[in-house]
């Protein structure tokens, strides 16, 4: 039988690429995206100085990282280890794009997207949660920056499309203005703002 080539290695029944599947794997899993996101939010890290930080084992955190390093979401920075017994690792910037209309109804990816879905708006719940938690003890301009809106009116498909273009236009130039005034004002007492933006047909919601 002749050896399939990279590529047909990586396609499913239903002809989607596995590389989406591998990498919605890889983020989408609570611990691997607190990982992640303390890589970016804190900078560079050792293995040892990830599992002080957050009470998992050396162990644990290894294979973790493995498959955010496979899916290019974490890198390892060598040139910040004192010894080769030191194993740092820095973030990548990596942003992914997906829907569950990416694979086939009953597809194996179909339900691997959709899980991750669950597991994308849990993590945003914990932020939220989180925040809750910590506002009270915010300085007072943060709390008066941050904020939230919600909106309900009857609309068309292709309208809710367009609104989710044109909020996420306004956030690619916002993010844009923001990183750029970073390096202006170096000093600027600056904390990680989560914008998160939901769209979707709802009713009236049962408590």
């Amino acid at each position: 039988m002749p050896r399939k080539t990279a590529e047909e290695r990586h396609v499913v029944d239903d002809g989607t690429s596995t590389e989406l599947m591998d990498m919605l794997i890889a983020l989408h899993h609570p611990t691997r995206r607190w990982l992640a996101e303390l890589l970016w939010i804190e900078g560079p890290a050792t293995v040892g100085r990830l599992a002080a930080r957050t009470g998992l084992a050396v162990g644990s955190v290894s294979y973790h990282v493995k498959p955010l390093h496979r899916q290019g979401f974490v890198a390892p920075a060598p040139e910040l280890a004192r010894d080769t017994r030191e194993s740092w690792w820095k973030v990548t910037p990596r942003t992914v794009s997906w829907s569950v209309e990416d694979f086939e109804e009953g597809s194996i990816g179909r339900r691997i997207a959709d899980q991750a879905e669950v597991e994308n708006f849990r993590h945003e719940v914990r932020a939220v949660q989180a925040w809750l938690k910590e506002m009270a003890d915010a300085p007072a301009y943060w709390r008066r920056a941050a904020g939230s809106t919600d909106s309900m009116v009857k609309a068309t498909a292709e309208q809710t499309a367009d609104l989710h273009r044109r909020l996420g236009e306004v956030l690619s130039a916002w993010t844009a203005e923001v990183r750029d005034d970073e390096q202006t004002h170096p000093d600027a007492d600056r904390r990680p703002v989560r914008t998160l933006v939901r769209l979707f047909p709802s009713g009236p919601v049962r408590p």
